[in-house]
């Protein structure tokens, strides 16, 4: 029996186990996100940012994200994943707490690429780690695995402002990076070394050298369909980046909300996300992946234009909450028609996917500062709006997400 037969064959209680384990990691990874909305705007008043500085703060963050994934990658096809999900967090727990006690931007810089490198990697590592366990249980848990990372951003960033007005800045991401810290303990007997399974895996450059002849060679259609489904995915990615990086500073800069108000934008976004990820598999079953990607961005384009538009609080968090409803499954859906695409070496469609997905989406948020100081928020999301639209007109390219019942 080889090590990939054995995982699939081994699914009773430890398989259970391993899945709670694995869905802690993805709800940490989101707690970390969510507790980093609020502090935004704490950390530019500090330092006297404007818009545009916060997107240079924000982009060396990303930068340390995607710098870091195809190191983790690397390292997962060598070690395992749980290792790595070991590290990251390791990184992401200590790099938290720097990001208010750095005394000049210098120093925050570094501690947000420490903060990139931890959260980044982690997410890399974790969605790894949750394929392994989809091997051994043999069945699918990677929507509702996301859906967890949106309850954990929905609690860090509902919590986070209050956190703030009881403890301080300080306060506020020592007791986050603490309590990931504790979590990561708590998770680890059962957490899922999946060391045999990369082990029974051709090597990690007989894989490359695979991939690399699927990419160099004459199969452009499925290599252009990967990159343009990557695209896609990219839309869903930067749009959640936008929430995430600056719906504190949208609330508060231009509706005038209080600190401890600062987090719910991002936290209602999250709670509508975290339902539609845990329904989003039944809602695909039933109607096809097209016609639901369609039928979530009218939701979308609805939220976009509210938050547009928005002359207050209430207005606002309308806006996040129904936006949230339309995105939650378009990246997922776009990752499942990705791993499908006929024609690519296994495992190429979604890795080109994923990397547009991941790079574009951590760091075009950047962008939104310049936009947002010349021009404001109501533009940003207008231009959303265009995004949505675009993505709605092309959702036909996702077809080929049915052909499987996972991802």
């Amino acid at each position: 029996m080889t090590a990939t037969q054995d995982l699939s064959h081994q699914a009773g209680p430890t398989g259970s186990r391993a899945r709670i384990a694995i869905s802690t990691a993805f709800f940490v990874n989101g707690f970390g996100m969510g507790s980093w909305t609020p502090e935004v705007p704490i950390i530019g008043a500090r330092l006297g940012l404007t818009e545009a500085t916060y997107g240079f703060m924000i982009l060396i963050f990303g930068l340390g994200a995607v710098m870091a994934m195809p190191f983790v990658g690397a390292m997962i096809a060598r070690a395992g994943s749980r290792p790595v999900v070991i590290a990251t967090q390791i990184a992401f727990a200590a790099a938290f707490p720097l990001l208010t006690l750095a005394p000049h931007p210098i120093a925050i810089g570094a501690a947000l690429f420490l903060f990139g490198i931890g959260l980044g990697g982690l997410d890399v590592a974790m969605n790894a780690n949750a394929v392994s366990v989809e091997r051994r249980l043999d069945r699918s848990i990677m929507s509702s695995c996301h859906g967890f990372w949106s309850l954990g951003a929905f609690a860090g960033a509902g919590i986070g402002g209050s956190l703030i007005d009881l403890f301080g800045p300080v306060g506020h991401t020592s007791l986050v990076g603490l309590f990931c810290a504790g979590i990561l303990l708590a998770m680890l007997p059962a957490l899922l070394d999946d060391r045999a399974l990369a082990e029974d895996r051709s090597s990690s450059e007989e894989r490359a050298r695979e991939s690399l002849r699927s990419i160099l060679s004459r199969k452009r259609k499925p290599l252009l369909l990967a990159l343009v489904i990557g695209v896609i995915a990219l839309a869903g990615f930067m749009q959640e980046g936008v929430v995430i990086d600056w719906s504190a500073v949208y609330l508060r800069s231009e509706l005038g909300v209080s600190v401890a108000a600062s987090g719910f934008g991002f936290a209602a976004f999250s709670v509508s996300m975290a339902t539609l990820r845990f329904l989003g598999d039944g809602i695909r079953d039933r109607l096809g992946a097209v016609r639901t990607v369609r039928l979530s961005l009218l939701f979308a384009l609805t939220g976009a234009i509210l938050l547009a538009i928005a002359a207050n609080l209430a207005m606002a968090l309308a806006g996040y909450l129904v936006l949230g409803i339309g995105l939650a499954n378009l990246v997922p859906i776009a990752f499942s028609a990705a791993g499908n695409v006929k024609g690519l070496a296994n495992g190429t469609g979604i890795s080109i996917a994923s990397a547009i997905a991941y790079s574009g989406g951590l760091i075009a948020p950047s962008i939104v500062g310049l936009v947002a100081s010349a021009y404001g928020f109501s533009t940003i999301y207008l231009a959303l709006a265009i995004i949505i639209s675009a993505v709605f007109l092309s959702a036909g390219i996702l077809k080929g997400a049915d052909r499987e019942s996972g991802h």
